[in-house]
């Protein structure tokens, strides 16, 4: 996993709350086995019309907003089923940073273990955004994980609240796996003490 320590980069917005995790990656495109690939259905019945061409009145298909890497939404985003293919396509699209003022509890924790961060931030905060965002073509933040904030050039600076234990993990890159693998010495200690204890005896 790429670790996460400094996005710096455009944030597009989607000014819709609820939003679930099917409305993130329908469910016609979960048929891949690999993590890539699904970037491109991100949002797909949003994005697209009916024709497949980009849909015009989708904001974040805007010229703006292309090439963001930090998503800025409403409350309660990634509703809805556990499908991990929702940070694995908002990560694929080229999402690093996700801001609202809620998540939905199993999407949350998936993303610590994509890469991506998740960032809680008040009502207020979250509209300061988007109106910050709506009046400048291009806006720009920089997440810093390792002082642990968010900042802008012109001015805003909010807090990230992680846990330590999410903080170190997004910092080193390590997902479950790699939480692991960390422990392979002791793994291999108890299974071959295990090997050795004989079997008990059947009555």
């Amino acid at each position: 996993m790429k670790p996460f320590k400094v996005e710096e980069g455009i944030v597009t917005l989607l000014d819709l709350p609820n939003v679930d995790t099917d409305q993130i990656i329908p469910k016609q495109f979960l048929k891949r086995i690999e993590r890539s690939g699904f970037g491109p259905f991100l949002f797909f019945d949003w994005r697209f019309t009916k024709e497949g061409t980009l849909n015009p009145d989708f904001e974040m298909n805007a010229e703006r907003y292309q090439g963001a890497s930090i998503l800025v939404t409403r409350a309660n985003f990634g509703c809805g089923s556990s499908r991990e293919h929702a940070p694995w396509s908002l990560l694929d699209y080229g999402f690093r940073c996700i801001i609202a003022p809620s998540f939905a509890d199993i999407f949350y924790n998936n993303c610590f273990k994509n890469g991506i961060l998740p960032v809680q931030l008040s009502e207020t905060e979250i509209e300061t955004l988007f109106n910050r965002v709506r009046e400048t073509s291009g806006y720009t933040l920089r997440v810093d994980l390792e002082q642990e904030k968010i900042t802008s050039d012109d001015g805003l600076c909010f807090e990230v609240k992680v846990t330590p234990f999410q903080r170190t993990c997004l910092l080193k890159g390590l997902d479950d796996i790699s939480l692991t693998v960390a422990h392979e010495d002791k793994i291999k200690e108890f299974e071959a003490n295990q090997m050795r204890v004989p079997p008990p005896l059947l009555k």
